[in-house]
């Protein structure tokens, strides 16, 4: 059956008879994000980096409660929000989602950009290095940057003393000060403080011992500083979190306790004789629905849809797309769908994606090409203008398809299709 879409893009936009889209739910959005902070047991970092993961940061920060100018405060006030004492303001009472928000998270300098210039107020925190010559920038758009290097840490407070956080690197080798030379720092943290300090697992969702060593690692390196009592202290990404049940279910730890920075704190779990605690989580890819390796009750965020612009019947013996590398062994009626890797539908899906006609799953058949994909529909009722779900659930099925992680299948939506926001599945 075709079917007529109106809908409004990102852009407020209104649009008819797209060739695809990707629609974008923000209640399973804000689903997820109640789910991670409830298992968390601490306030949250919700990382927008990558455009929220291909999603639409501004979008998505709005959804999780961040605060701008236009719409009132959801979470926190704009200028305490970014003041070193980190306090913050009183959410409604309905939004809980808000209310665990400590931060955004982004990897770059022009991402807090984009989020200030849309009217973002709440805190963002740069996850990653930066370059010496980065920091001026930084600090016109109210970063908290992550810095490691002694010259970057007296170029950042000699300019101001907005906050900071102290990346180590515990074993991923990316970046950060090494566990083992934190030491060498202590001098220089002793004279500018941080306001948290942090790493991050680089396989916390194999369930192998890589967590507790780098926990291990963490707690030594930060005994080697000089760090005040109300240092932030954070590690936990989205597979941590679920590894880690929350400060209200873990029997061996202590009691959530807020701090003067607006932070609460969780004992998850110990290092070195001597209990951890966290301050924040960082969940990223598991607030937009991937489940792979969590367990956790997450919802599907991103659907994608096109349509089908062409139908042919094709004989036993012919090939379709390039390459010729399916043939038909029966005759087939073989539609075109309006998506490719232009779009984001990647190429490995040739021949072993599926699309769903209907309520029906069919196979992709053919090179996946940049505008186009080929399906066969020779089993199930389908015309020129039916819309076809691309993408209708599990990312993390169509990344196995793909032999894909789904963070690469996740952010390649954002290359050319209109994305729709819906409160409601």
């Amino acid at each position: 059956m075709t079917a007529t879409i109106y809908e409004r893009d990102s852009s407020g936009h209104r649009f008819t008879h797209p060739r695809a889209w990707c629609v974008i739910h923000l209640d399973a959005l804000r689903h997820n994000a109640r789910v991670l902070a409830t298992r968390a047991g601490v306030p949250l970092v919700a990382m927008v980096k990558a455009d929220a993961y291909g999603l639409g940061a501004v979008a998505v920060a709005k959804a999780l409660g961040a605060p701008f100018a236009d719409e009132g405060v959801h979470g926190f006030h704009d200028r305490r929000a970014y003041d070193e004492s980190g306090a913050s303001g009183t959410p409604g009472a309905s939004d809980t989602v808000g209310a665990s928000l400590w931060a955004l998270g982004v990897a770059t300098v022009p991402e807090a950009i984009a989020l200030r210039d849309a009217g973002c107020e709440a805190r963002i925190l740069c996850c990653s290095p930066l370059l010496n010559e980065e920091l001026p920038a930084a600090l016109q758009a109210r970063m908290i940057p992550s810095l490691h290097r002694a010259e970057d840490i007296v170029s950042w407070s000699s300019r101001s003393d907005a906050p900071w956080h102290l990346a180590i690197d515990t074993g991923m080798n990316r970046a950060g000060v090494r566990w083992s030379d934190t030491a060498s720092l202590a001098h220089i943290v002793a004279q500018h403080k941080p306001q948290g300090v942090y790493t991050h697992f680089h396989s916390a969702q194999l369930g192998n011992a890589s967590r507790e060593l780098q926990t291990q690692r963490f707690a030594n390196a930060i005994a080697a500083l000089p760090l005040p009592q109300d240092t932030l202290l954070h590690a936990a990404n989205s597979y941590a979190i679920a590894a880690t049940p929350s400060a209200q279910t873990e029997p061996q730890s202590a009691p959530a306790t807020q701090h003067d920075n607006g932070a609460t704190s969780a004992e998850p779990g110990s290092a070195g004789g001597r209990r951890q605690r966290w301050h924040l989580a960082r969940p990223g890819v598991s607030l937009y629905g991937v489940q792979a390796h969590t367990g956790l009750d997450l919802k599907p965020v991103l659907h994608v849809y096109a349509r089908v612009v062409d139908i042919r019947d094709v004989q036993v013996g012919e090939s379709v797309s390039y390459d010729a590398t399916w043939t038909a062994h029966r005759q087939s009626r073989i539609a075109t769908v309006a998506v490719g890797y232009g779009d984001g539908y990647r190429r490995s899906l040739s021949n072993v994606g599926e699309m769903i006609v209907g309520e029906a799953r069919v196979r992709v058949v053919g090179n996946v090409t940049m505008d186009l994909t080929m399906i066969d529909v020779t089993d199930v009722p389908c015309e020129v203008g039916d819309i076809v779900t691309v993408l209708g659930g599990s990312i993390d099925e169509v990344a196995q398809q793909a032999n894909l992680s789904p963070y690469e299948l996740l952010v390649g939506w954002r290359l050319r299709l209109p994305r729709v926001y819906r409160e409601s599945v």
